[in-house]
């Protein structure tokens, strides 16, 4: 199997798996004062402290079980504070479903939500944040990487324009954490641990200090008196351990990545277009169409390439992506398209050897239509 999915989830580094062995057998819960259990928490102290290396300065790290609880967590618990005429939440239409479902249930419970559009390039236009962002915007969330384009928004703006209004910004920094610099700017953060080559089910709500959370997950409290349930020091030193090596190795990966870049587009060919900016960019993601194409049959053709039609977490609705479009494609180009995900552990052969493959077989389907 070529591995080509790396926005889904990314393969756990060599590294990751004996930082997180040792706590399989020291199975102690890191919120009891046995030693056992200090031993535990000390653990979870310098994996937060390395996740938070990855994050702005002036803030703290609050770990969940992942970016979907991270976000929910965000929108809904500053929404449980709004007051007065605060009560508008502004937005992207290409935004992960995690941050367009929660919008659409607060909208449900009175808050008004305010989707924005996004030029071609995918990109959200500042002057329309601009006129949406007004006295009574509790909120803007927008995320730094998009997890089907990958095209990177202008997050550092958009707090600006949040903060001249007395609004915070949210930023779903997912698919870029790790990996480039999240902007200073953002009064909430989110990311987690899988799309950095650590465990799954783990993942961190930056919180800028000074900035006040309700509690989404009431229990014990054990998360700082934020958030309640067990943490698993077994994924939270995953997480760290991820983070840290995501840090040590961001230029080398960068540089790797930019050669993948060249080296698909070279051995797709000319038939093929990029949905998105191709600048504003991370270059770990290519979406591509192809005209006419029938991108599901492709993945069936390709069972031995692991690549995928866009988000994971809405594959199999049937309904063509809404980010693509957002970007004013039709049903027919959305369903025409791919995504190709690449990283770390990719060879250029690898993915060189599976361009052209994609490319033969969606030629030879072409050419059984004509």
């Amino acid at each position: 199997m070529i591995y080509l999915d790396y926005q889904a989830t990314t393969p756990l580094a060599p590294e990751v798996r004996p930082a997180m062995e040792p706590w399989l057998d020291k199975f102690a819960n890191p919120h009891s004062p046995n030693r056992w259990g200090r031993e535990a928490a000390a653990a979870i102290a310098v994996a937060r402290d390395l996740v938070a290396m990855a994050m702005p300065a002036g803030g703290q790290v609050l770990f969940t079980s992942g970016a979907t609880e991270a976000i929910n967590w965000a929108l809904k618990g500053l929404a449980e504070q709004a007051t007065g005429e605060r009560r508008r939440i502004v937005t992207v239409a290409t935004e992960h479903a995690a941050v367009l479902d929660s919008c659409e249930w607060l909208e449900g419970r009175g808050l008004e939500v305010v989707r924005l559009p996004v030029r071609a390039d995918g990109i959200v236009d500042l002057d329309a944040v601009r006129a949406a962002v007004d006295e009574r915007t509790l909120v803007v969330a927008v995320m730094l990487v998009n997890n089907e384009i990958g095209v990177i928004q202008p997050v550092a703006e958009v707090a600006a324009i949040a903060h001249a209004a007395g609004a915070l910004m949210l930023c779903d920094a997912v698919q870029g954490f790790g990996r480039m610099d999240v902007p200073d700017g953002p009064d909430l953060v989110t990311a987690c641990a899988h799309k950095i080559h650590g465990p799954k089910m783990i993942g961190a709500l930056w919180i800028r200090d000074g900035i006040r959370l309700e509690p989404l997950i009431h229990g014990g409290g054990q998360e700082q008196g934020l958030r309640s349930g067990t943490l698993s020091p077994m994924l939270v030193a995953g997480f760290g351990t991820a983070a840290k090596l995501a840090l040590e190795r961001r230029t080398e990966d960068a540089a790797h990545v930019e050669r993948l870049w060249t080296a698909a587009r070279e051995a797709l060919g000319p038939a093929w277009s990029v949905n998105g900016s191709t600048e504003a960019r991370y270059r770990g993601n290519l979406n591509i169409r192809r005209e006419g194409l029938d991108a599901a049959r492709l993945i069936s053709d390709l069972r031995d390439i692991a690549f995928s039609l866009g988000s994971a977490c809405a594959s199999g609705s049937g309904r063509p992506s809404h980010v693509l479009r957002a970007l004013g494609l039709s049903d027919g180009q959305a369903r025409a398209s791919v995504r190709l995900g690449f990283g770390r552990y990719t060879s250029e052969e690898e993915l060189v050897a599976a361009c052209r493959r994609i490319n033969a077989a969606a030629e030879a389907q072409q050419g059984l239509a004509a």
